[in-house]
C-alpha cells in the first residue's frame, strides 16, 4: 500500500478508511456516506480511464451543485488528473474562451446546458470523451455524442487499485474575479491544501505535521454539519466540501440558492454552519426570517461564516438581533493566495473601511510600492500579498502569472491586487481590488467602502458602485441601486446618508435604479453590468 501523501485524493481515501458509514453528503434528496462516494468515484475514475484520461488531463465540470459534481472531483483526483470547474451561468462567448483555454478532455455536464455545448464543440479541439447527467430536462445531448453518467458508472469497477500520487498534482480553479474572462489558477496539491485544504489554522498559523494527523484530527473532534451556499464552480464551496471530507464531517448542498430552501434544510437536517459570500446570501437569507411563515428551528445552528464578497455591519447586526449567540466570522482571500485573514465579528461592529479588518494568516503582508512591508499605523496603502504556499501561476498566461506572481530579494509573492492598510495593532483593513478603484480629482475611492454606507440606507435593498467619466474630476462615483420594495430612494436621500459614514468626496454624484443588482453566483458584484448602467455610452 503506498503511503499517504498531501495529495487531495490520498487525503479523502484516508478519510473513507476512518469514517465509512458516516453520512458526507446531501444534495436534492440524494445522500452518500463516505463508503458510497467512495465507490461511486472509483467507478467514475476507472470509467474515464478507460476513456483514456490519465494523469494531468483536464476534465470539466458543468452544472448545479450535486452529488455527481463532487464524485467528478473525487474521480479525476483519483487518477491524477485534473478537473476543470465552470460557471453555468457563463453565455457562449466566455464558455468559448473556457473551453479553449483550459484543454479539456473529457467534460462531464448537467443535461440542460446541452444546447450550449453543442453550440461551441467545435472550440473543445481535445474533447474526447463527455458525459451527461440527467437532471429531469429534455434538452438532446446527440449533437454532442455524451454517454449517459449513471451508464459510465456502471461500466467501472469500485474497487480502489490506482497507483501512487504526487503532491506536485496539479489543482486548478477558474476564477472569472469582477471583470475579464476567466483564468485558470494552478496548485499544487501540497500547497493548496495547506492553504484551503484545512492544512493550516487559520487562528493560529499551526500545520498538521503529517498526513496521518488530519485523520485522527477528525477523530478526536465532534462531526460537524455545514452547509455552504455557493455554488461548487466558487473555491469557496468546493474547499468547504473537500475540507470538510478529510476530517468526517457532513456536509449539506443546494442546487440553487433560494433563502426558505436554506433555512429548511437548516431544520432538517440539523446545519451547525451556514457559509455564505457576503450580503448577496446574508441579507436575503436574514430577512427571510422577517416572514412569519418562515420559523424553521434554528437550534443545530452556532456559526455563519463569510467568504469572498462584501459582508456589511449592517447586515451582521441582523444576524445578532436574531441569533445573538452566534459566532460571525468574515475572512478575505483569493484564489491566487487563499486565505489571507480572518476575523470573529461582534454585535454592533461599524468601523469597517470597505472591506473587512482582520488578523492576517501566516505569510501575508501589506507592501507597499517598492514592495516592503508597510508600518501599522502609517495610514499607507498598500497591496495585501502573500508567500509560502502560493499557486504556481496562471494556466497559459506567463504575462499574467509575472504580473501576479512577484519574486522580491529571493521570496516569491502572490499579489493579484487588492489593496489594504495596516491598523496600529497590526490588523489589516481590506479596501478593495484595485482594477475598481475610482480616481476622482486625484483621490482614489475604493468601491467596497462607499457600497458599504450606500447599503446602510434604509430604502436601500443592494448596491454596486462604479467609476464613470467626468470631465470635472475624471471619473465620479455612480450607484446602481436595487431598492427594497415599494421604496423609492433619491440621489439627495443617499447623500445626506452616506456623509455620516465617508468623507464627501467619495459620496455618490449619479444614481441609477434597477430592478434587481446582477451578481455573479458566488455574489460577486458584475461589475462590468454595473458600469453599462451607470454609463452606457462609455
Amino acid at each position: 500500500m503506498s503511503p499517504v501523501e498531501f495529495h487531495l485524493a490520498d487525503l479523502f481515501e484516508q478519510a473513507v478508511d476512518h469514517f465509512a458509514e458516516r453520512e458526507y453528503l446531501v444534495c436534492n434528496g440524494k445522500r452518500r456516506t463516505y463508503a458510497e462516494m467512495e465507490a461511486r468515484a472509483n467507478r467514475l475514475a476507472h470509467h474515464l480511464q478507460a476513456a483514456g484520461v490519465g494523469p494531468g488531463d483536464h476534465v470539466g465540470i458543468y452544472a448545479l451543485n450535486s452529488v455527481e459534481w463532487v464524485e467528478t472531483i473525487w474521480a479525476a483526483f483519483k487518477i491524477r488528473a485534473v478537473w476543470i470547474n465552470i460557471n453555468y451561468r457563463y453565455v457562449e462567448d466566455e464558455l468559448r474562451y473556457l473551453f479553449e483555454n483550459a484543454d479539456l478532455k473529457a467534460l462531464v455536464y448537467e443535461r440542460q446546458y446541452s444546447p450550449r455545448v453543442a453550440a461551441v464543440r467545435e472550440h473543445l479541439p481535445m474533447l474526447e470523451h463527455a458525459l451527461v447527467i440527467e437532471d429531469g430536462s429534455t434538452e438532446d445531448h446527440a449533437a454532442v455524442g455524451a454517454m449517459p453518467y449513471e451508464e459510465a458508472l456502471a461500466s467501472g469497477s469500485p474497487e480502489r487499485d490506482f497507483g501512487p500520487r504526487s503532491q506536485d498534482d496539479h489543482y486548478i480553479l477558474y476564477t472569472g474575479g469582477t471583470t475579464g474572462m476567466p483564468k485558470g489558477v494552478i496548485w499544487r496539491h501540497e500547497d493548496v491544501f495547506f492553504t484551503l485544504g484545512g492544512g493550516t489554522d487559520l487562528m493560529t498559523g499551526e500545520k498538521v505535521a503529517s498526513p496521518e494527523a488530519v485523520a485522527e484530527k477528525g477523530l478526536a473532534g465532534v462531526p460537524m454539519t455545514m452547509l455552504p451556499i455557493a455554488p461548487l464552480m466558487h473555491g469557496a464551496s468546493q474547499w468547504a466540501t473537500m475540507s470538510s471530507a478529510f476530517v468526517g464531517n457532513r456536509v449539506v448542498l443546494v442546487p440553487q440558492f433560494d433563502p426558505k430552501d436554506v433555512w429548511r434544510l437548516v431544520e432538517e437536517e440539523r446545519v451547525n454552519l451556514l457559509m455564505i459570500t457576503g450580503d448577496a446570501m446574508g441579507r436575503p437569507l436574514i430577512e427571510a426570517l422577517d416572514d412569519p411563515v418562515v420559523d424553521p428551528d434554528t437550534s443545530s445552528l452556532y456559526a455563519v461564516s463569510s467568504t469572498a464578497a462584501l459582508f456589511s455591519p449592517a447586515v451582521k447586526d441582523k444576524f445578532f438581533e436574531r441569533f445573538p449567540d452566534l459566532v460571525v466570522t468574515d475572512a478575505v482571500g483569493a484564489s491566487e493566495t487563499g486565505g489571507q485573514g480572518v476575523t470573529m465579528v461582534k454585535a454592533g461592529e461599524t468601523s469597517m473601511k470597505g472591506g473587512p479588518t482582520v488578523k492576517v494568516t501566516a505569510g501575508t503582508q501589506v507592501l507597499d510600492d517598492d514592495f516592503q512591508p508597510v508600518e501599522p499605523g502609517s495610514g499607507t496603502v498598500g497591496k495585501l500579498a502573500r508567500t509560502g504556499h502560493i499557486p504556481l501561476g496562471y494556466y497559459k498566461d506567463p504575462v499574467k502569472t509575472a504580473e501576479t506572481f512577484i519574486t522580491v530579494e529571493g521570496v516569491r509573492w502572490s499579489m493579484p491586487g487588492d489593496f489594504a492598510a495596516v491598523e496600529a495593532d497590526g490588523t489589516v483593513t481590506l479596501l478593495g481590488r484595485g482594477s475598481q478603484s475610482i480616481n476622482s480629482g486625484g483621490e482614489k475611492i475604493f468601491p467596497e467602502e462607499v457600497e458599504t454606507a450606500v447599503k446602510s440606507h434604509p430604502d436601500v435593498y443592494d448596491a454596486v458602485v462604479v467609476g464613470v467619466p467626468d470631465e470635472r474630476w475624471g471619473a465620479r462615483v455612480a450607484v446602481v441601486v436595487q431598492p427594497r420594495p415599494g421604496a423609492h430612494p433619491t440621489l439627495e436621500s443617499i447623500q445626506e446618508h452616506c456623509r455620516t459614514t465617508i468623507a464627501g468626496y467619495k459620496v455618490p454624484r449619479q444614481l441609477e435604479l434597477v430592478d434587481i443588482v446582477v451578481r455573479s453566483p458566488s455574489g460577486k458584484p458584475d461589475y462590468r453590468w454595473a458600469a453599462s448602467i451607470a454609463a452606457p455610452e462609455a
